[in-house]
């Protein structure tokens, strides 16, 4: 076995890796920050000095499937190579922020509700880990590997260590590394390690953040040569059921613990009433100092929201702890009274005037539906669960409130001018419109088709059988037709050998559209259903044109520009309401952007400005005019959340949509009263979601193995 040494700062790995810094060290290598020249990001290199041939061959199998790891809590591996007599190396995505161990040194020890945030999040990264096929053991989870990002999303990094379970036999990759503290007994000689492993060091991980003391060593646990000291002994503050389960979790006995991390994770939201309904990504106070780095990222925080202005970048959601005495704590406790007798007071003598403004107030603060709130589309019995708070901005968060009342949709449906006459003649089918149907794209049957369900997501029919697979789904005026685009091999940003088609409802009547044009897709229905608008592929870059149904003719409206004022690509158009704006994705300077042009290409403008660190497509333009929602993302390759934007406001002035989780491609029903949007919660396979416009009553329409995503919401059909 031959041992390398540490690379010097400066040093060129592999070709591309330029290192920055050294982060830790130990006796099997070093982990590095490091700078990829080919792309100009940083990244975290993670070495292995053992070079046998039997590690080096086990380090790429592992490696492999490591690289193929997307979870939320899991920072992306994104290459992996062995050196010669050197060592092996890991890259990672570089995680800006402190480490719980950082942390604990800077506050001494962290809140009970912070403690099951990270706990719940550390849980969903190792249950995630557990089941892949095979297994992944992580084997050194401890402070120092989990790190709290500047937007107080919390990931569990380093996976140097991680071995691979196949047929109940763990792989031998590395040294077995212990920390004192956090390796459970099994970790120290040749007992088996297992899922249960991980556990008992989230446990220990948790039991230090809460007490700022290393619990007492698994192994002389073990040997009954010392005890745990109860949590509660080292910190009176903690609940007795969260100090349990920690307890639990450490037990010496691997079968004495929980035996899944969805089990821990269970147990510790159980132990707090503020987090038995937690519903949304988990994030936790950001560390300080760090704002300009932050991205908008919705959340799960028990902080009321501050209302205001958004920026491209925001403070931690709320001010660091100060830690006080007692003294402290009855002055806070005497002042909450005194506020508590001061509303009593003021509700007793001036209830009629409070009580107009408190339905809009509660429509923000708590989860309470509103008296004015539609009733759902169709009967369903989704409970109605606790929204996360947004994160904070520059100064403070702005949530979006509808402008429009909430009152259940009218019983006569607005006027629709058909679609003219000119357009391929397809007979309509028995399916009706209205408020009641989506049509989406899923892959379940292999390559992707469109589909129609119901908006309860009951009874979905597949309307396309094409062979090379259909997607990206929108409805004529009428409700009667589908244009879509083909072939579809998968959910993806572009489909440069794709072309557009229209359909009937029912699968019938299929009409080509793109007259032989290869890299069409994108295509949006005008209002008066005269007139397509899509993206086309000119000389490989994306821009924006218009078809018109009464002659075929195509309009191009953007064009590659080199001025940097200007897009230098455009895509997934969106026509305004009365069909004489489009707002559009801009790719513009390496970084999407949401932007308007007349129907004819004429006065291009930015409407939404988020800098270069966040990037915003997919727009979608409510029915009455005054909202244009859209996703956004810190980045290539990142989950996202949703955004609204009122045209004629600030270039800034955007604020984001609470949904309950990562949230995207949203478009508004017929009736401006319902967003069916594509949702995940593993990070990986995609359904359709549906809410009220005013972020309530998240429902999962779609539960299938499968990807379903692009939805349509089906327009009101004309008598």
């Amino acid at each position: 076995m031959s041992m390398g040494t540490t690379l010097e700062r400066g040093a060129l790995l592999h070709k591309r890796y330029r290192i920055v810094d050294i982060l830790g060290q130990g006796g099997m290598g070093s982990v590095y920050r490091a700078i990829d020249e080919n792309l100009g990001v940083d990244v975290a290199v993670k070495e292995n000095l053992f070079t046998t041939d039997e590690y080096a061959r086990q380090f790429r199998l592992e490696a492999v499937l490591l690289a193929n790891l997307r979870h939320p809590n899991l920072p992306r591996v994104t290459d992996h190579f062995v050196v010669g007599e050197q060592g092996q190396y890991l890259v990672m995505d570089f995680i800006e922020g402190e480490d719980l161990r950082q942390r604990m040194e800077r506050t001494g020890t962290i809140s009970e509700q912070e403690a099951i945030l990270i706990g719940a999040a550390m849980c969903d990264a190792l249950q995630f880990l557990h089941t892949r096929k095979p297994a992944i053991i992580h084997r050194d989870v401890k402070p120092g590997n989990v790190r709290i990002a500047p937007d107080g999303h919390v990931y569990l990094v380093d996976f140097g260590l991680a071995k691979l379970v196949k047929g109940g036999q763990a792989t031998t990759t590395g040294a077995r590394a212990m920390t004192p503290g956090y390796s459970p007994p099994e970790q120290y000689g040749t007992a088996r390690t297992d899922p249960r492993t991980d556990i008992y060091s989230l446990g220990a991980t948790l039991y230090a953040a809460l007490c700022g003391v290393i619990p007492e060593d698994g192994l002389a646990r073990a040997m009954d040569n010392v005890m745990l000291t109860p949590l509660r002994e080292r910190n009176p503050r903690v609940s007795r059921r969260l100090a349990s389960t920690i307890e639990k979790a450490m037990a010496v006995r691997s079968e004495d613990r929980f035996q899944t991390a969805e089990e821990f994770k269970s147990a510790l939201l159980a132990s707090s009433a503020k987090t038995q309904r937690l519903e949304g990504e988990i994030v936790v106070e950001p560390p300080p100092g760090t704002a300009e780095k932050a991205q908008n990222f919705p959340a799960q925080s028990f902080e009321k929201p501050i209302t205001g202005k958004r920026s491209t970048t925001r403070p931690p959601l709320t001010q660091p702890r100060k830690r006080r005495g007692n003294t402290g704590c009855w002055v806070s406790f005497s002042f909450f009274l005194l506020t508590l007798l001061v509303i009593l007071l003021a509700v007793v003598f001036f209830w009629s005037p409070i009580s107009s403004f408190l339905p809009t107030l509660f429509s923000i603060a708590t989860p309470t539906v509103p008296s004015g709130t539609p009733p759902p589309l169709l009967s369903t019995d989704t409970p109605v669960v606790p929204l996360p708070a947004s994160t904070a901005t520059q100064t403070q968060t702005k949530f979006f409130t509808p402008t429009h009342s909430l009152t259940p949709p009218p019983t006569q449906t607005p006027s629709i001018t058909p679609t003219p006459t000119q357009t391929p003649t397809l007979t309509p089918t028995g399916l009706g419109g209205g408020y009641g149907q989506i049509a989406f794209a899923s892959n379940r049957t292999g390559l992707p088709q469109i589909y129609v369900m119901n908006s309860d997501g009951s009874d979905p029919r597949q309307v396309t059988t094409i062979s090379s697979g259909a997607c990206q789904p929108d409805w004529s005026p009428d409700g009667s037709r589908i244009v879509f685009t083909s072939p579809c091999p998968d959910r993806q940003e572009q489909y440069p050998d794709s072309q557009i088609f229209i359909i009937n409802a029912d699968g019938t009547g299929i009409t080509p559209l793109s007259s032989g044009r290869i890299g069409d897709f994108d295509p949006a229905w005008s209002p008066d259903g005269s007139r397509i608008a899509f993206t086309t592929m000119l000389d490989g870059i994306a821009q924006i044109a218009v078809l018109n149904l009464a002659d075929l003719t195509v309009t191009h409206l953007t064009q590659t520009s080199n001025d940097v004022r200007f897009p230098q690509e455009s895509s997934q158009p969106v026509w305004s309401p009365d069909g004489s704006l489009i707002v559009f994705t801009a790719k513009r300077l390496g970084v999407f952007q949401i932007w308007s042009m007349s129907d004819s290409g004429k006065k291009q403008v930015q409407l939404v400005r988020s800098g270069s660190a966040l990037w915003d497509f997919l727009p979608s333009w409510s029915p009455d005019d005054k909202t244009i929602m859209f996703s956004e993302t810190s980045g290539p390759q990142a989950l996202g959340w949703l955004m609204v934007f009122r045209p004629g406001g600030s270039g800034s002035d955007a604020s984001q949509f609470r949904n309950g989780g990562y949230a995207t491609d949203a478009e508004f029903s017929p009736d401006g009263h319902w967003v069916a949007f594509e949702g995940t919660k593993d990070g990986i396979n995609y359904d359709i979601y549906r809410l009220t416009s005013d972020g309530r009553n998240r429902t999962r329409l779609t539960s299938d193995s499968h990807l379903d995503f692009d939805p349509a919401w089906r327009p009101i059909r004309t008598p």
